[in-house]
């Protein structure tokens, strides 16, 4: 394998990407953009969830109760019901998620210290939203319960009660607990991904169609050279799309890079050229534009974005898609990123994600190479 022929293969790779406006304005312009609407769009956080309260009491110990779902940075209280069909034309209209119901009698329960149950109807139609929603409700009523108990007690002069189990918890790595932080580091991957399905899944059939394998064929480049030589350009894209996602990450969104600068490049090498050679090996398998790429969509971008644990939790899938996630590359590379980003750890806890990644890269592209046959058929 020559250095001279490879280079000439890739510069011949360089000059058809640039003469085609198209493939280098995707290549540049879809990373930013899907950077853009997942990082904006996409997010786990529920916070200000709509309110409708229905105020049967209308005392100052219901007064007070709404006002700490108020002044929750969870719930915001948009409007006061009269009735339960209010209520439901409310959430039917999606005004509200959520409608919180106070009985009558609720103050003179507070004051004696008898239970007094408030009703929170939540429309189910989102389950994780609502889960989400009625967690944070608890926890309201939960706290304003602890509050009544203790004016209570200082009221008769009490003794306050000791606390057996004090719960002090203490967030690491993500802090303020801002999904984004989780969202964007795993994001690479996708965006890589995505890049070998509409770049890469073409070249060689690209070469079929138009007529000029047969003149490659006839020159001395190898079947390695050949393939190599046309991903090493694609593989100089990526790496400018990774820079384009880090500093987009850091500046715009603020979300904070830990670990090593340079393992994140290191690594995303790695899924690199994986993710292209999975390119390269559809095109060489297909010999057509549409289908290659289509192919790639559906072998590449399609499993990474459900199956490796960017979008749903690995563990929360049922076994059977536990076991196929274990064989999509995005799943080990994600890791490596999020541990990169938010912990700031390095190869001594993701040696094995790293040793995948090596693997991912050299099984693809030693395929694409053997499958390659410089003859027509």
């Amino acid at each position: 394998m020559r250095l001279m022929r490879m280079r000439a293969v890739a510069r011949k790779e360089v000059w058809h990407i640039l003469r085609d406006a198209r493939t280098l304005a995707l290549a540049l312009v879809i990373p930013l953009l899907m950077l853009m609407l997942f990082g904006y769009a996409l997010t786990l956080d529920v916070d200000n969830v709509p309110l409708i309260v229905w105020d049967q009491d209308e005392t100052p110990a219901s007064r007070d109760l709404i006002s700490s779902f108020s002044a929750s940075r969870y719930f915001m209280v948009v409007r006061a019901g009269r009735n339960y069909p209010e209520i439901e034309r409310a959430v039917d209209a999606r005004e509200v998620l959520a409608g919180l119901v106070i009985p009558r009698g609720f103050s003179g329960k507070v004051a004696s210290g008898t239970d007094s149950s408030v009703q929170l109807i939540v429309d189910g139609s989102d389950s994780n939203t609502a889960a989400i929603a009625i967690g944070y409700a608890e926890g309201v009523v939960s706290a304003f319960s602890e509050k009544v108990a203790v004016e209570t007690l200082r009221r008769v002069g009490g003794r306050m009660p000791d606390t057996p189990v004090d719960l002090r918890p203490r967030v690491w790595f993500n802090t303020d607990l801002e999904s984004r932080n989780y969202i964007i580091p795993g994001l690479i991957a996708i965006i890589m991904m995505l890049l070998s399905a509409l770049l890469t899944s073409m070249t060689v059939a690209r070469e079929w169609e138009r007529g000029t394998m047969e003149q490659l064929i006839s020159t001395p480049v190898t079947r390695a050279e050949l393939i190599i030589g046309k991903l090493i350009p694609y593989l100089g894209i990526g790496i400018i799309d990774v820079l384009m996602v880090v500093l987009v990450g850091e500046f715009m969104f603020g979300v904070p890079l830990r670990g090593n600068v340079l393992l994140v490049f290191a690594t995303g090498i790695e899924f690199l050229v994986g993710a292209l050679s999975i390119g390269l090996m559809v095109s060489v398998f297909t010999r057509s534009q549409l289908l290659a790429n289509q192919l790639a969509m559906v072998l590449t971008y399609v499993p990474s974005l459900l199956l490796s644990g960017f979008t749903f939790s690995v563990d929360n899938m049922p076994p059977v898609l536990q076991a196929i996630s274990r064989f999509v590359p995005a799943t080990y590379f994600i890791r490596l990123m999020r541990g990169i980003y938010l912990k700031g750890i390095g190869l001594e806890y993701l040696a094995f994600e790293a040793g995948v990644l090596i693997l991912f890269a050299v099984v693809p592209l030693a395929v694409a190479v053997l499958a390659f046959r410089k003859k027509i058929t």
